[in-house]
């Protein structure tokens, strides 16, 4: 099995950049302190500033993915970020 990327691209709302940051770097703390498989957890903010954060996530393996996207931290997390999301979009990648 190889290892799972994920490389998420947010779009936030005007005005609660810094809100969705502090919900998004406590998600990732706990992601890697919780999950076993979950190799890194970066959160990116562009340089170019904006309304865009990244994500970057490493998965030990497909497995290791699916325990992240069941988990109770993911489902709170989505739910406290809800109001200041206007996009996302997930791109799954193999580790070649």
């Amino acid at each position: 099995m190889s290892k799972i990327c994920l490389v998420v691209d947010f779009t936030v709302k005007p005005g609660t950049k810094a809100q969705f940051l502090e919900i998004i770097e406590e998600h990732a703390s706990k992601t890697l302190a919780d999950e076993e498989g979950c190799l890194q957890f970066e959160v990116c903010d562009p340089t170019e500033g904006g309304n865009r954060v990244f994500l970057y996530e490493m998965y030990a393996d497909e497995d290791a993915l699916e325990v992240h996207k069941v988990s109770p931290t993911l489902a709170r997390t989505r739910e406290r970020y809800a109001d200041v999301v206007e996009s996302r979009d997930i791109h799954v990648c193999n580790v070649l």
